[in-house]
């Protein structure tokens, strides 16, 4: 871990290939709570650089896989947002975590989202849970399911919901203020 003095690092995970959807606004939306809290933040790009399936021919020495996993090493917290598919987190989220090992991630903390199209579920949160804690990661007990994503946005891309908009902040301090804890 990085010097006391120097802000934490939050790293975003976007569950699909467009930042340019609900996971990645609402990792934007986070995202920029953490920096008000004093964070500096990164979030890799599936879209500019997507990560080959694990095991893929080439797979092991493909530079976005390289340059995913060093933006992990530098980061202190992670946020995963991603939608639900069929009772589970996206393929692009499974990848994602797939190239992430202990080396990564130990210690560090880990924020957690998933969007549904329809009435809300944990199963997604559940699962990557699961995978978080399987790599060493810390995940926070706040979390996020947002159901009826379409209705969740207004026309400006601001979440409509107060009591959703009131747990992206308590999950934002969450993962700030965890993260400065497991620095000492």
């Amino acid at each position: 871990m990085s010097d006391v003095s120097e802000p934490i690092v939050v790293m975003g995970v976007c569950g699909s290939y467009d930042l340019d959807s609900a996971n990645g606004r609402m990792l934007e939306i986070i995202l920029e709570e953490c920096r008000e809290l004093g964070a500096e933040t990164v979030i890799w790009d599936h879209g500019a650089k997507p990560l080959p399936l694990v095991g893929a021919e080439g797979s092991w020495d493909d530079q976005n896989v390289k340059g995913f996993q060093e933006m992990a090493v530098s980061a202190d917290a992670f946020v995963l947002s991603s939608p639900e598919y069929h009772g589970t987190m996206s393929g692009v989220m499974k990848n994602s975590l797939d190239w992430l090992y202990s080396k990564h991630t130990s210690g560090k903390v880990f924020g957690l989202i998933c969007t549904l199209g329809g009435q809300s579920s944990n199963n997604t949160l559940n699962h990557m849970r699961i995978a978080a804690r399987w790599i060493h990661g810390w995940v926070t007990p706040e979390q996020i399911a947002i159901p009826n994503i379409k209705e969740a946005f207004d026309d400006d891309g601001f979440l409509v919901n107060d009591d959703i908009n009131s747990r992206v902040r308590s999950l934002a301090s969450s993962i700030v203020e965890n993260t400065i804890k497991l620095r000492r």
